[in-house]
């Protein structure tokens, strides 16, 4: 059986089981060092449901001694790990994802020259507490290689922000301020490109409140593009048009998962010719 251990969050207790060979240590300062930063990343997603077991990867060099890592506003101990063969990383497994344990995470090594600096900050995200939004690609998920297209997710639920996920990436998902369609639905647009045939393009995305960023929907179906080597017949290119941001209250909702969360939900048809979404500058996302 894993070692327990209590940790304290926002004032509230929660148990939390380890793997063997997790130590926890009182809080010190650590110096931000010389040596260059770490690697962090979640397995198998930053993106968690609710209960389900997450790790978190922390990746230094080969004479690295030990591995730290820190979650972002919190007074609880350090928790440190040492090195797995070949001696250049570290895993701080949690068995169970809540509320509690989403947040920002990062993670330090100690070498012989000292510490290293903190590594990016890694977001742990618990997902499963609304209904999920839907994805869907403009113009459409057939597609040639080298080119773009744009990401729709959206939702009738009034959702503030929408994040995006590429299946396979240890990159940090997208997330997007959502803005309200003339259908009342939310949503927002990621484009994404170029897209070459020798990768895998596969997106889940999830809705989420500006009050509690850290707690959102389950994910959406998947969306799969498919690439071709050549243009397929009667492709039509969309143009999004502006459209003007309407500020939206958020419904409030009780944060616990049910199993009426998991309906699934129509989404709003849009016009190819004419889809009537916003448009403006918008960044193209590269993976």
């Amino acid at each position: 059986m894993g070692m327990r251990a209590l940790l304290r969050i926002h004032g509230q207790i929660s148990h939390r089981d380890f793997l063997p060979g997790l130590s926890v240590g009182p809080r010190t300062q650590v110096q931000a060092g010389t040596l260059p930063k770490p690697s962090i990343w979640a397995e198998p997603s930053s993106m968690i449901l609710w209960r389900s077991p997450v790790t978190i990867w922390c990746q230094g060099t080969l004479k690295a001694q030990e591995f730290r890592v820190d979650r972002e506003g919190s007074t609880a101990p350090w928790y440190t790990m040492k090195p797995l063969e070949p001696g250049d990383k570290a895993k701080f497994p949690i068995t169970h994802m809540t509320e509690h344990t989403a947040g920002r995470y990062r993670c330090y090594y100690q070498s012989p020259a000292g510490w290293s600096e903190s590594s990016d900050p890694l977001e742990l995200v618990v997902t499963g507490f609304y209904r999920k939004p839907y994805l869907s690609a403009l113009p459409r998920p057939v597609m040639t290689s080298g080119g773009n297209v744009t990401l729709l997710c959206g939702s009738q639920e009034g959702f503030s922000r929408f994040i995006l996920t590429k299946e396979g990436e240890h990159s940090p998902p997208w997330t997007l301020d959502s803005q309200q369609h003339r259908s009342g639905d939310s949503q927002a647009l990621f484009p994404v490109g170029p897209v070459t045939s020798s990768h895998k393009w596969t997106f889940t995305c999830y809705g989420c409140y500006r009050n509690s960023p850290q707690t959102c929907s389950h994910p959406s179906d998947v969306l799969e593009l498919l690439v071709t080597g050549k243009e397929p017949a009667g492709l039509e290119q969309l143009t999004p048009s502006v459209h003007h941001k309407t500020s939206q209250t958020p419904r409030v909702e009780q944060l616990t998962p049910s199993a009426r969360h998991k309906t699934r939900q129509t989404p709003r048809v849009v016009s190819r010719r004419n889809p009537q979404l916003w448009g403006g500058a918008m960044r193209v996302m590269s993976w």
